[in-house]
């Protein structure tokens, strides 16, 4: 890592390991990375499988592939033909995704990151920057195989670029559950209580 990547990452607080050092302050949800609130996994923590609802759904359209993660519902619309990307001026979670076909391969390049994500970890633990550029590989192996790499190039975070590769198996049988995040987030709110009740009782002790 940079030596900036490693201060920014220094600076998370040990609650968003979950590494059972005691956790952090809790004064209040931004205190909680982006995937304890609901909001994101960011791109690489969305394709990367986890424990449950690791489902991912492609679908190609006319000048379109939708990309959707089961978990915290996300869905990426990528135009194919040489559409450029939007003005840097806008920054989003997830980024900004054009593709194109290289030979049999769909290939998708996202820029345009807010850098309030990370990879790994749900989205968390090791944060990349706003200077976050991935280009997505899928090629198709066999009829029920699909090859997924991204290269994660990120100059602000890490002094060279690197690339992670797995299999996509195809489940004709799996179901793309709702991931209703928001409405069962009862571990937000306890985290949160439970903070503010320890400091009641330390006031007290007192």
């Amino acid at each position: 890592m940079t030596p900036d990547g490693q201060t920014r990452t220094a600076a998370i607080p040990s609650s968003l390991y979950y590494d059972n050092s005691g956790g952090g302050v809790f004064n209040g949800p931004e205190d909680l990375s982006v995937y304890d609130r609901c909001i994101t996994r960011g791109l690489i923590g969305s394709m990367v499988a986890v424990g449950y609802n690791a489902g991912n759904q492609i679908v190609q359209g006319p000048g379109w592939v939708a990309i959707r993660n089961e978990m915290i519902h996300e869905a990426r619309l990528i135009p194919l033909g040489g559409r450029r990307h939007a003005s840097p001026a806008i920054r989003t979670y997830m980024g900004d995704s054009v593709a194109h076909w290289a030979g049999t391969t769909l290939v998708v390049d996202t820029t345009n990151f807010n850098g309030r994500t990370g990879i790994g970890a749900n989205g968390r633990a090791i944060y990349h920057s706003d200077a976050l550029h991935v280009v997505e590989r899928f090629t198709r192996v066999d009829a029920d195989t699909m090859q997924y790499e991204a290269t994660i190039d990120d100059p602000k975070t890490w002094t060279r670029p690197f690339t992670i590769a797995f299999p996509l198996t195809r489940d004709p049988g799996y179901g793309m559950f709702e991931y209703a995040c928001h409405e069962g987030n009862y571990g937000l709110r306890n985290i949160l209580s439970a903070a503010r009740a320890a400091e009641e009782t330390r006031r007290t002790r007192r």
